[in-house]
């Protein structure tokens, strides 16, 4: 048998040893460190901004094919836009993010994409997607020029200290090139740029469109550097909900890095997560190992709450972590309740406005009951657009079909004993007696016009109750006129109005400024007698009677005929101000006589004629949902 060698370690065989370890150790923390290093250098995060119907949805498309993101036998207009609705409408709803991967001076960048809504409704879809990238690219259409949408989008962004890169689209359709020479200057002049800097695109043929990405790998910084070994930190900007993986958490990594089945915790709302999986948006989510610091994908957290999980928070691995910078909570301007058709419907509505607001941070809501519709729900809006896309969403993705009342808004009622409360219907409004002051909302509003409209749009806003402020130059054929005006006035019918008044060209921004005095009244409205909360609106006082005397005469031709004559009358104060009447029904109640004495007609319709007065004066008019349907959803 062989003798087996023992080795006898000393010290300094100890010490050696750990020598070599440590050394091993430095060297792979080192190499962990460098690949770190050189992966936050290759990405890039930037968002599309710009006025609706300018082109982002197509620029993204070409994107998407030049980097090969998407396979051409797998490629469809509006690609990013995901919802059947959008593309409908051909407008951007929903922000909607996407991982490319481009190839450039032999090194291979990550660029994540986040394409975002350009109508004033969506504005907070916008500011959400700018705290997450550190670029932005402006997009101007070159037959329509800047828009105030494009204005109040570069200042969010300005606001973020974002790297912009000014793009023009549509050159194919312009031919004056004298005109595009000075719509490069003015975006130049707004973006911070040189006229020679601004790209020139056309986003349907392709043409210039890899000029985009060349400039944004060059020009757009690199996610900062958190410090070395720092722990997970994350930022929600977005959400929805999955059947079988829960809420979905859509994240910009700030610091460390996640992978699935770590335990972290939403520091607002204190839930904790176990990660079923981590991914990337491709643009359909996608699962990867992890996610680093500087990357933008999503969590799946298994959660089957939606309120546990909030746009803006922070996830984080340790519970006092603190919490990034998150968003400013978006205050709703507009108000209407939302009832399901049928009693029976009202959680399934509840369910499906829980999941929506996942996908739509800035819904809010809250239940309700009026006597005339039951149970239902307060929503709040951004504006009238995000209303109506509301309304679609939950009819289509949730089967759910509601009666919506007459949009509104807030107002501050300050009560004889120095109390404020916020009332958001006609139906808490207080007694006159009782009431010291009220305050509606006021909002700034941009309007941006070529110059050759501007006595127009001056002679429409005379007949709003607006103040004007000051006129602002955008170049030598353009310029913006900036009104303060009461919310309320603008949510029908103004931006027909002013499309109407500069052909189309003019274009609008508005965000809230404050609450002011103001001069207003219930508008009530009684049938037979008896008063419709469901009806009654908030008006200025000098418009109580045209107001009053449309709904009137709105609700003659939406309320059905009784036996006996229906007084339909607009009140104020206690004061009718405007009636209209719906004749009784006229059964024929001689229609079996053939002959004899006239007298026998006169007295069967004298006793109808009596039954008539009777039943005026104990009936009572019972109203289905259509009624309250036609009244809500027809126009001034």
């Amino acid at each position: 048998m062989k003798k087996r060698s023992v080795c006898i370690s000393t010290p300094a065989v100890f010490k050696t040893r750990r020598r070599r370890r440590a050394r091993r150790r430095a060297r792979l923390l080192f190499f962990s460190i460098k690949r770190y290093i050189l992966r936050s250098m290759n990405i890039r995060n930037f968002v599309i901004i710009a006025h609706i119907d300018h082109g982002k949805s197509t620029l993204a498309d070409r994107l998407l094919e030049i980097t090969g993101t998407i396979a051409k036998r797998k490629m469809r207009e509006q690609f990013l836009d995901q919802m059947e609705l959008e593309r409908e409408r051909g407008i951007t709803i929903k922000m909607q993010p996407v991982r490319m991967n481009y190839f450039s001076g032999g090194r291979k960048y990550i660029l994540n994409l986040i394409d975002t809504p350009g109508h004033v409704d969506f504005t907070y879809e916008v500011s959400r997607a700018l705290a997450a990238v550190e670029g932005a690219v402006l997009l101007v259409d070159a037959t329509q020029g800047i828009q105030a949408q494009t204005v109040a989008n570069l200042q969010l962004a300005k606001r973020e200290n974002l790297k912009i890169i000014g793009v023009i689209n549509k050159i194919d359709l312009i031919g004056d090139l004298e005109k595009l020479e000075s719509l490069k200057q003015e975006v130049a002049k707004l973006t911070g740029q040189e006229s020679a800097e601004i790209i020139e695109v056309s986003a349907k043929t392709g043409f210039n469109a890899e000029k985009i990405l060349e400039k944004a790998v060059v020009e757009f910084p690199p996610p900062k550097n958190p410090p070395v070994g720092a722990k997970f930190r994350a930022l929600i900007f977005d959400s929805h909900f999955d059947a079988y993986k829960g809420v979905l958490a859509y994240i910009k990594v700030v610091e460390g890095e996640i992978s699935k089945q770590k335990s972290i915790i939403a520091l607002a709302t204190g839930a904790k997560i176990q990660t079923l999986e981590t991914g990337i948006f491709k643009p359909e989510p996608s699962p990867i190992e992890k996610l680093s610091a500087g990357e933008i994908g999503y969590i799946a957290t298994g959660l089957k709450n939606p309120e546990l999980i909030k746009v803006g928070d922070t996830l984080a691995v340790d519970p006092d972590a603190e919490s990034l910078p998150g968003y400013r909570e978006p205050k709703p301007m507009v108000w209407a309740s939302f009832y399901p058709e049928t009693a029976d419907d009202f959680d399934l509505l509840k369910d499906a406005l829980a999941r929506l607001k996942l996908n739509d941070a800035a819904l809010h809501y809250e239940p309700e009951t009026q006597e005339a519709l039951g149970r239902g729900f307060r929503l709040g809006f951004l504006g009238m657009l995000h209303l109506d896309v509301t309304a679609e969403r939950l009819k289509r993705e949730y089967n759910r079909r509601v009666i919506i009342t007459t949009p509104t808004v807030s107002y501050m009622i300050k009560n004889r004993k120095g109390a404020i409360s916020e009332i958001f219907t006609p139906a808490d409004w207080p007694e006159p007696q009782f009431v010291e002051s009220i305050e509606e909302p006021w909002i700034r509003l941009e309007i941006l016009i070529p110059t050759r409209y501007l006595g127009g749009v001056m002679k429409l806003m005379n007949g709003y109750r607006s103040v004007y402020i000051r006129t602002d130059y955008l170049g030598l054929d353009h310029l913006i006129l900036n009104y303060d005006a009461p919310l309320s006035d603008i949510l029908v019918d103004f931006h027909d109005r002013l499309k109407s008044v500069s052909e189309g060209y003019a274009s609008m921004n508005y965000e809230f400024s404050g609450y002011r005095s103001g001069d207003l009244a219930k508008l009530q409205i009684l049938i037979a007698g008896e008063p419709v909360e469901a009806f009654s609106k908030i008006v200025p006082k000098k418009n109580a009677y045209h107001e009053g005397n449309l709904l009137v005469k709105k609700l003659k031709d939406a309320v059905p005929k009784q036996y006996f004559p229906v007084a339909l009358q607009a009140a104020v104060g206690g004061k009718v101000i405007a009636r209209e009447t719906i004749p009784a029904m006229r059964k024929d109640v001689t229609g079996y006589l053939y002959g004899g004495d006239v007298t026998r007609k006169r007295k069967l319709l004298e006793k109808q004629k009596k039954g008539k007065k009777k039943r005026a004066a104990f009936g009572r008019v019972e109203l289905d949902s259509d009624v309250y349907l036609d009244i809500f959803r027809s126009k001034e």
